[in-house]
């Protein structure tokens, strides 16, 4: 692949990873007490004009 497509990717890649775990943080702090808790987290990736769709899971931790 193409310099220029790593480069246009990470940078996807790296505003997906900032706004998400801003998202999270922000949703965690509005449920109040998240403790002890385990959230359950799934992110789904899709691109348009490509039969592409990525599932990935995991759990959170509440704080």
């Amino acid at each position: 692949m193409s310099e220029e497509f790593n480069m246009s990717m990470r940078k996807f890649l790296k505003q997906v990873g900032v706004t998400s775990q801003q998202a999270i943080e922000e949703a965690m702090r509005n449920a109040g007490d998240t403790s002890g808790k385990t959230f359950e987290a799934k992110m789904v990736l899709t691109v348009d004009g490509i039969d592409l769709e990525h599932v990935v899971t995991g759990k959170i931790e509440g704080a």
